[in-house]
């Protein structure tokens, strides 16, 4: 198994120091309606422009969105597996994986820290828009909106997982599947927003 943090049991309550800095160490941590409501009003500057200044049909372009919103999940599944789980094999790689994720796995219930900065946020929306845009022209302004509409249910998600009770229906398996993920085999359940590509690409956990 591998160890994403470095505490031996994490700590449901607590939260670490990331910066010596005062300054950097607030602006390390954001409320998670800073980031959803960033990423929304993003998502809706870009669908008005979409709409109001391309030629695509609207049709083809709620087709578009909900493209990017399937491709956010592979992306997600993708980032969490190979990125925020990255073998630690250099100082450099094990500063950066437990500084972007590590630490969630040793508090992962500090609400502070279950998003991104807003500045990364911020920085994360225009980086998108710049490759779709290069990649895809006037479609990014819809894929886009798909994309961070993806992202926010992401972010909202993972944050009711962390802070709420499992609820008694079938998004039930979102809380397990996470659970299980921090508490008991980080290898599997990298899927947040979705199981989809857990099931996929042979990543579920087994059930005893």
């Amino acid at each position: 198994m591998k160890k994403i943090g470095r505490l031996e049991k994490p700590d449901n309550f607590g939260s670490a120091q990331m910066f010596s800095n005062p300054i950097l160490e607030r602006i390390s941590r954001t409320h998670i309606l800073v980031p959803v409501t960033l990423f929304l009003v993003i998502s809706s500057v870009s669908f008005y422009y979409a709409v109001t200044t391309t030629e695509i049909g609207l049709g083809l372009g709620i087709g578009v969105l909900l493209l990017g919103i399937f491709v956010f999940t592979f992306v997600e599944y993708m980032m969490h597996k190979y990125f925020f789980h990255m073998e630690p094999n250099t100082p450099i790689k094990d500063k950066l994986q437990y500084s972007v994720h590590g630490v969630h796995h040793d508090y992962p219930r500090d609400k502070d820290r279950l998003a991104m900065p807003p500045f990364v946020s911020a920085a994360y929306a225009a980086i998108f828009y710049l490759v779709f845009n290069l990649i895809m022209g006037d479609y990014s302004l819809y894929f886009l909106p798909g994309f961070l509409l993806g992202y926010t249910a992401y972010l909202g998600v993972h944050y009711i997982v962390h802070v709420y009770n499992p609820p008694k229906n079938f998004l039930k398996v979102l809380w397990v599947n996470h659970a299980i993920h921090h508490y008991k085999d980080p290898d599997t359940s990298f899927g947040v927003s979705s199981p989809l590509w857990d099931y996929l690409l042979g990543t579920m956990p087994k059930r005893e």
